[in-house]
C-alpha cells in the first residue's frame, strides 16, 4: 500500500459522496440560488439546504470530519482530506449539508478536547447533530488580529462571572439563521506572560450585552452564514463557562486552528477543481475568430498548468494530513503553513483564468467562479494572513542554521 493510498472504508466514503454531489447537490444549487433571492434576505436559511442535510444522513455522509468515532466515521485527517476536496467543489452547499462547516467543525472539535460535560449536553450535541450552529469570534477592528495576542476584548473577573467589553469583527456564522452559541477570545490578564494573558469562553449569542452591528460585506458579498461586527457591552459569563481554564486561550486556538487551517486548503482544492473542469468545458464550446478557445496555445499552457499546481498541492495537503496523524500538529506546523499559503493562491489564479475564460459571464452570478474568487482570496487573510504563515515557516529554517551565525 502506497503511503497516500485512500484506506478501504474512505475509497468507499468518496464513491458515495461522489455520487450525493452528482444526484444532489449539484442539482440544488439553481434551486438554492433561487430561494435564497425569492427570500430577500442574504441569511435566509433555504429549505433546500435542510433537504441536502436529511439526504447526507441518510446516507450516513454525517460529520465526516470529526476524528473521534463517538461522533462520526472517526476518519484520520489523510483519509478525510479527499472527501473534504469534494465537498469544496460546491462550497456553500456540500460542507453544511454533510455538517463539515466551518467555523462549527472547529467549534465542534474545542467542545470535545475542552468543553465540560454541560457544554456538550448543551451545545456539541446539537451542533453535531446540525439542528443549531456556531460562531468563532478572535478577530477585532481595532488591532492586528494576524497576532492573536493583540487580542484587546477586556474579561474581567468578578466573583464568579466575568464582565466582557470590547468590540470584535468577521465573526464567521454569527448571522447564521441557527446560530446560537459563540466561542470568544479575550483578554483575562494584560499583566502576566504574553501567551498566558488570553481565554477562551462560552457565550450564548442571546446574551444581554451582546449586540450585532453589521454584517461585513466580502467583495461586495453578503455570505448567508455572515461575517459579523459585534459589540459586547457588560456581557456576564459565568466562570464556568471559562474553557480550559483562564489563560489558556492561545493555547486553545492554536489546538483548533490546525485543523480548520487544513479543512480551508481541502476545500481550495475542490474549488480549483471546479474551476478547471468549467475552463475546459467552457474553452471547448467557445469559438473565436473560427477555432475554439481550446486550441490556443496559451489556453493550453493554463490548462496544464492548472492540472500540475492542483497536483503539486494536493500532494503537500496530504502531507501535512498524513504528518498531522502520525506525529502530531505541532510536528506537522511547517506544512501546514506551507499549504495555507499554497492552496489558496493557485486556487486563486486557477479560479482567475476561469473567470478569463467565460469573459463578461466568469463575473457574474451566473457562474460560481466569482464566489469563488471572492471565497478564495479572503482565505489569504482568514486564519493568518500569508505573510504570518511565511515567517513561521522562515522561523524555522533559520533555526537550522542558528549555530553557523
Amino acid at each position: 500500500m502506497s503511503l497516500f493510498e485512500m484506506s478501504e472504508r474512505a475509497t468507499k466514503y468518496r464513491s458515495d459522496l461522489l455520487e450525493f454531489m452528482e444526484s444532489c447537490v449539484y442539482p440544488a444549487e439553481p434551486v438554492y440560488e433561487q430561494q435564497m433571492a425569492e427570500s430577500g434576505n442574504p441569511h435566509f436559511q433555504p429549505p433546500i439546504l435542510e433537504e441536502l442535510k436529511a439526504q447526507a444522513r441518510e446516507r450516513g455522509l454525517w460529520n465526516l470530519f470529526h476524528p473521534h468515532p463517538e461522533w462520526g466515521p472517526g476518519l484520520t485527517n489523510l483519509e478525510y482530506a479527499p472527501l473534504a476536496e469534494i465537498m469544496g467543489r460546491s462550497p456553500h452547499l456540500a460542507p453544511e449539508a454533510c455538517n463539515c462547516n466551518a467555523p462549527d467543525t472547529g467549534n465542534m472539535e474545542v467542545f470535545t478536547l475542552f468543553g465540560t460535560d454541560e457544554h456538550k449536553e448543551k451545545y456539541l450535541k446539537p451542533l453535531l447533530d446540525g439542528t443549531i450552529r456556531s460562531a468563532f469570534v478572535m478577530t477585532e477592528p481595532q488591532v492586528a488580529s494576524s497576532d492573536a495576542t493583540n487580542v484587546q476584548l477586556a474579561m474581567v473577573k468578578q466573583g464568579d462571572e466575568y464582565i466582557l467589553n470590547g468590540r470584535k469583527w468577521f465573526a464567521s456564522n454569527a448571522l447564521h439563521a441557527n446560530c446560537k452559541v459563540m466561542i470568544v477570545m479575550g483578554k483575562t490578564d494584560p499583566n502576566t506572560a504574553t501567551h498566558r494573558q488570553q481565554s477562551m469562553m462560552v457565550v450564548p449569542i442571546d446574551a444581554p450585552g451582546v449586540t450585532i452591528m453589521r454584517g461585513l460585506p466580502v467583495f461586495g458579498y453578503q455570505d448567508r452564514e455572515g461575517h459579523a461586527e459585534i459589540d459586547f457591552h457588560d456581557v456576564r459569563v459565568p466562570a464556568k463557562d471559562v474553557l480550559k481554564g483562564e489563560g489558556e486561550g492561545f493555547a486553545i486556538a492554536q489546538a483548533r486552528l490546525g485543523p480548520g487551517r487544513i479543512h480551508h486548503c481541502m476545500r481550495a482544492i475542490g474549488m480549483a477543481e471546479r474551476a478547471l473542469e468549467l475552463l475546459c468545458k467552457r474553452a471547448q464550446s467557445r469559438v473565436t475568430f473560427g477555432k475554439p478557445i481550446s486550441d490556443n496555445a496559451n489556453i493550453r499552457d493554463w490548462i496544464a498548468e492548472a492540472r500540475i499546481d492542483i497536483e503539486m498541492i494536493r500532494l503537500l495537503t496530504l502531507k501535512a494530513a498524513y504528518l498531522m496523524d502520525t506525529v502530531g500538529n505541532k510536528a506537522a506546523q511547517v506544512e501546514i503553513a506551507a499549504i495555507k499559503v499554497a492552496a489558496p493562491d493557485i486556487a486563486l489564479k486557477i479560479v482567475d483564468r476561469a473567470i478569463q475564460v467565460h469573459g463578461a459571464g466568469g463575473v457574474t452570478d451566473d457562474f460560481p467562479l466569482a464566489g469563488f474568487w471572492a471565497h478564495l482570496r479572503t482565505l489569504r487573510l482568514a486564519d493568518g494572513p500569508d505573510e504570518v504563515h511565511k515567517r513561521a515557516i522562515a522561523r524555522q529554517e533559520l533555526a537550522k542554521y542558528k549555530e553557523a551565525r
